[in-house]
């Protein structure tokens, strides 16, 4: 976890949010996922591994009213902060390991995009996928965005593990049911192309 931490506070320190592979100018596949859960403006939404993208900015401007941003990296956050300026006092913030989270409350929605293909190791997926139960209540939506079948196989000099929506509903296990999936195309920065997968699910 020390070494998992390290990276990524080393990333957000020495590269600014718009530069970093994931980076979109706005997040109009998540918001289209979160719109399409059907859930209200003052629904509990946390945005895993949010980090320093734009999402949080696009939920407020949005309505969304109880929003929490977790990252393992102090540095990723601080930039969102900064950016947000005074509207960051309307958003709650975590410094957590995903694979290491208690969660202290309930969520309607859970999203992550980018952060679960990093997680190569079997048991860092399961305890990652315990913390997501213990968040989500049934009726509750777990919105995953990983490296497809086809996307790279390595990403920020790690190595990561590619989906189909088949396998990752292997995953995130019988307790959710598949609410809708796709493609899509992500153009880096640096005008890369990455093939995700997109994938909706609903706590049984």
């Amino acid at each position: 976890m020390s070494d998992r931490k390290a990276h990524w506070e080393n990333v957000y320190s020495t590269r600014k949010p718009d530069e970093v592979g994931w980076y979109q100018a706005y997040p109009e596949i998540p918001l289209h996922l979160i719109a399409s859960t059907g859930v209200g403006k003052s629904a509990a939404i946390i945005d895993v591994g949010g980090g320093a993208s734009n999402l949080v900015d696009a939920l407020l401007e949005n309505g969304y009213s109880d929003v929490t941003v977790l990252d393992l990296s102090a540095a990723a956050l601080e930039a969102s902060r900064a950016r947000l300026d005074q509207s960051s006092n309307k958003v709650k913030w975590l410094v957590e390991d995903i694979t290491c989270f208690i969660p202290a409350r309930r969520y309607d929605v859970w999203h992550d995009r980018a952060v679960f293909h990093f997680l190569t190791e079997a048991a860092d997926r399961q305890r990652y996928m315990k913390a997501a139960r213990a968040a989500l209540p049934p009726g509750g939506h777990l919105i995953m965005a990983a490296f497809a079948l086809d996307g790279p196989p390595q990403c920020s000099g790690l190595d990561v593990a590619r989906y189909s929506p088949e396998s990752l509903q292997q995953e995130v296990g019988e307790g959710f049911a598949l609410a809708e999936s796709f493609g899509g195309l992500h153009i880096t920065p640096s005008q890369g192309k990455q093939a995700y997968t997109f994938c909706r699910f609903i706590r049984k």
